[in-house]
């Protein structure tokens, strides 16, 4: 009995004991199970894959494919460095920073609409980070952002795909597409020189040749800021896949220079409305197509050495620009270019330069260490290039500068005032004026000192540089200072000249004999002439001080000198001369008192006086003829005559 109990109770030990083990074995499966549920959630969680955008990939576009096309899913994490970046080049009026903030825009709608988390992460970059975000700072940062996410970087910058790679960073890379064709080229025919597209206005184009272009009207629809936005994209994405050259990029104006196309774009606040302007070559001609002379072809091939050539826009300077760079490369020499754009359609042998770091100062001290035999300046515009200029030609560099001229002679005067009027000539020595594509004048330039043409005081020779005719060598212009001034006067022909005096001849004969008989008038040039008159008539044709013949300079705007019909047979006496107060005196020897003498300056005659009882003559020092006096004591060239 006793052991029948204890069994019982042994077997029910053992009962409940396998059902504690059975729970504890159940519990451990459960809490097992929640343990591999929460490590599976955890992994989901971890897995979302996260996508960080570099600043390329946002400006061209790709992210913004991406989400539209569904192919980006789990989460979108913008660098605060991206932002304040495109926020940075938009401040300073870049379009890029516009198209990049207008990107990150539609990114946010897609985004929103296709249910993808779109987040920001990081600071604001520091001043010294901005300043180094050209070599490379910004998109460093961009990488630890990526690698401490352990997220995909974003990116169409090549040079940011391959260190993110060999960071360990993973990368989608998208190279940049190729734009085939842009819709602004779809305005361009093959006589098209420029195409001018404004908002609220009708697309228009020039068209035709050289010197006889047509601005015309394409079609009659009107140009939208959207349309217009969308060919500025166009042309930013042709230039960065196509190796455009951005010339100018400022707050409201970017200039690229794209192939054959020099593309102008600007907005507000620098023009009232987006502009798109575009202009091209029309025309690639050789130099033989000029039909130059054989003179003037040895000029350039052997002397010519600083030369200009002019004309109004659009009549073919570039084109013959870039003729004489291609024929002067023909004959052996180096040559270069100088262009602000790079506009110039020049073969693979010449290398064409802009402004470097936007000063064309130190494109030339580059020049002036490369050695070339011949610069091509297209164009020059300010002081600044006309000094680069001239200090290029005066350290031995053969020149060709491009400058825009309405007339040939209004080069001289583009010159005048930049650089000292004396070395002008030693700075050009060819003009080749070009209109309507063709060439029609050809001037050389030379310097000497003498007088000006139509005066004949040896006193009045100052240095002039004279402006002649190649082909003929005949004097066109003249210049010179004149006072405080620079003056550039045209010499008329011998023809012109003749008539001129002929004409002025007649009418100072006219009026003499109104007043005395048998005048006769010589003339001496264009603004000059003497009157012969009886010597008793001399005083009455002068007048009192002066007062008649200063009426008669009046009239006839001439210089005129009188003197007598006929020769003196005086001879020249020896004087003395004084200034005393407000007059100078001029003393002869006591016995010429009473006598009358005659005043002469070299040749010409002054005046006619009759010496006092003091043995002299008294004329006012600021008078007209005090002034003549004065000089001619300077000069030693005053006479005095007497019987």
């Amino acid at each position: 009995m006793k052991n029948t109990k204890k069994q019982k109770i042994e077997t029910e030990n053992i009962i409940v004991s396998k059902n504690a083990a059975n729970a504890a074995e159940k519990h451990g499966a459960l809490r097992q199970n929640a343990d591999q549920q929460k490590q599976r959630a955890d992994q989901q969680k971890t897995h979302v894959q996260k996508f960080v955008p570099d600043t390329s990939a946002i400006i061209n576009g790709n992210v913004t494919d991406l989400v539209r096309e569904g192919k980006l899913t789990g989460e979108l994490v913008v660098p605060e460095f991206v932002i304040a970046e495109l926020e940075n080049q938009a401040n300073h009026g870049k379009d890029i920073g516009f198209e990049g903030l207008e990107e990150l825009k539609i990114i946010r709608e897609l985004a929103e609409e296709k249910g993808i988390t779109m987040s920001t992460i990081g600071r604001k970059p520091t001043i010294e980070e901005i300043q180094l975000a050209k070599s490379g700072r910004i998109d460093s940062l961009i990488r630890d952002i990526a690698r401490n996410l352990k997220a995909t970087l974003v990116t169409a910058d090549m040079v940011q795909a391959k260190v993110a790679e060999a960071e360990g960073v993973k990368v989608l890379y998208f190279k940049k597409a190729e734009i085939e064709r842009m819709s602004l080229e779809d305005y361009f025919t093959s006589d098209t020189m420029s195409v001018h597209l404004k908002e609220g206005c009708t697309p228009k184009a020039k068209r035709g040749k050289p010197g006889e272009f047509k601005l015309i009207e394409i079609d009659g629809e009107l140009l939208t800021e959207d349309i217009l936005e969308n060919m500025a994209h166009e042309i930013f994405e042709k230039s960065r896949t196509s190796g455009g050259l951005l010339e100018m990029d400022l707050r409201g104006a970017t200039v690229i220079q794209l192939g054959k196309y020099r593309i102008a774009i600007t907005r507000h606040p620098f023009s009232e409305k987006m502009e798109i302007t575009a202009v091209r070559p029309i025309v690639k001609v050789d130099i033989e197509k000029y039909k130059l002379s054989k003179k003037l072809l040895e000029r350039f091939d052997e002397r010519a050495e600083g030369i200009i050539v002019a004309g109004p826009p659009g009549h073919g300077k570039s084109t013959l620009a870039q003729a004489m760079a291609e024929f002067y490369q023909k004959k052996g020499k180096i040559v270069k270019t100088m262009e602000h754009p790079r506009d110039l359609q020049v073969g693979p042998e010449i290398t064409q330069y802009g402004a470097l770091n936007n000063d064309m100062a130190n494109t030339a001290d580059i020049l002036l260490l490369v050695r070339p035999d011949f610069t091509i300046y297209d164009e020059v515009r300010s002081t600044k290039d006309f000094k680069i200029f001239a200090d290029m030609r005066l350290a031995g560099v053969g020149m060709l500068g491009v400058i825009h001229a309405t007339q040939a002679i209004d080069t001289i005067h583009r010159f005048i005032g930049r650089i000292e009027l004396g070395l002008i000539p030693q700075v050009i020595d060819t003009i080749v004026y070009v209109r309507n594509g063709e060439i029609k004048q050809v001037y050389t330039l030379n310097l000497d000192v003498r007088t000006p043409t139509g005066m004949t005081e040896a006193d009045l020779a100052r240095p002039i540089i004279e402006i002649l005719d190649f082909e003929t060598g005949r004097l066109l212009f003249e210049a010179y200072t004149y006072g405080e001034q620079t003056v550039v006067i045209p010499i008329k022909s011998k023809a012109e000249t003749s008539k001129i005096n002929k004409l002025a001849e007649e009418r100072l004969y006219e009026i003499l004999k109104k007043r005395i008989a048998n005048p006769r008038v010589e003339i001496i040039s264009a603004n000059r002439a003497i009157l012969r008159v009886e010597e008793a008539d001399m005083a009455y044709v002068i007048g009192r001080e002066g007062s008649n013949i200063k009426e008669l300079e009046k009239l006839t705007g001439m210089s005129l000198t009188v003197e007598p019909i006929i020769e003196t047979l005086k001879k020249t006496i020896k004087y003395s001369v004084f200034e005393a107060g407000g007059y100078l005196s001029i003393v002869v020897p006591e016995n010429y008192v009473g006598s009358k003498v005659d005043i002469y300056k070299g040749d010409e005659f002054l005046f006619s006086a009759t010496i006092g009882k003091k043995a002299q003559v008294k004329i006012q020092k600021k008078s007209e003829l005090g002034d003549k006096v004065l000089k001619a004591v300077a000069l030693g060239n005053l006479n005095v005559l007497a019987g």
